[in-house]
């Protein structure tokens, strides 16, 4: 349910970092749908290595930076993370309705939403896309969409993070919304930042858990790809572009990893020029 405009792209200049494997005889906990009908689950979430539940042990080592070219031949270096993403001006206030003024309140760095009646601020925070990467045979499934925007291009089930779900539940809500699929949760795959617009998107693997799926409302064809035969030329999405291209390359070498990056779109370029990004910051475990 991806309704948002998504100006995304490929892999430029990056910062490789590798996480410190982790301790002998750690796991995933598992995520999954026991019935064809979605059911939200409170417990049993957590997708980080037992090991790490309490204290986070993994950490950076092998520190490499570099400044590459993109495809577009631009320079991109990997110096400073900066904020790319918009302000956008709130006219009037959530709680009472009264009109807001914007200006940067005491203590604070950024201009904000002020109400002039109550004195209340209006936050703005990033949206959370979660999604799943479904390997069945050696296939990937994938839903073509039938709504805007990117309509009739190929995508993984992905969507906006409910309040009151984990983001592994999110994932499988959206797979069944948008494949009816049932699936497995095996661990997470990626973390892609993309500050223009605000969004983060998580990808977890998976696996189904029987081989029935079908296209959901917002879907007009599903479909499992061999790896040499996934749509590139039609993707509906950078952010899909750099989790399949990131997937491809860990089955060469082997085994999926656990990658983070940005993606920052270069200036300039429309939301359906999908190769017009840098992906920077690259981290791998």
């Amino acid at each position: 349910m991806l309704k948002a405009i998504h100006l995304l792209g490929s892999s430029s200049g990056f910062v490789s970092y590798r996480f410190r494997k982790p301790q002998p005889n750690t796991g995933f906990s598992l995520i999954s749908i026991p019935s064809r009908k979605p059911i939200v689950t409170t417990s049993e979430t957590l997708l980080l290595p037992a090991s790490q539940v309490h204290t986070h042990k993994c950490c950076f080592r092998d520190f490499r930076m570099s400044s590459t070219h993109s495809k577009s031949g631009a320079s991109s270096s990997s110096v400073a993370i900066q904020s790319t993403g918009n302000i956008r001006k709130i006219n009037f206030c959530q709680f009472c309705g009264g009109p807001n003024k914007h200006e940067i309140p005491d203590g604070e760095e950024k201009v904000r939403a002020i109400c002039t009646r109550c004195g209340k601020i209006t936050y703005e925070n990033p949206k959370m896309v979660v999604g799943c990467l479904i390997e069945h045979d050696k296939k990937i499934l994938m839903c073509r969409r039938k709504i805007h925007p990117s309509h009739g291009l190929w995508t993984l089930p992905a969507g906006y993070m409910e309040i009151g779900e984990s983001a592994a539940e999110g994932a499988i809500r959206e797979t069944w919304e948008e494949a009816n699929a049932e699936v497995e949760v095996q661990s997470l795959f990626a973390q892609l930042d993309i500050p223009l617009i605000s969004q983060t998107y998580l990808i977890f693997l998976a696996k189904l858990k029987n081989p029935h799926f079908s296209p959901g409302p917002e879907s007009s064809e599903c479909q499992l790809f061999e790896l040499d035969d996934i749509p590139f030329d039609s993707l509906a999405f950078s952010s899909m572009l750099v989790t399949l291209n990131l997937y491809i390359e860990d089955i060469k070498v082997g085994r999926p990893k656990f990658h983070y990056g940005v993606i920052n779109k270069r200036p300039g370029t429309s939301p359906s020029e999908i190769h017009a990004y840098t992906l920077d910051y690259h981290m791998q475990s």
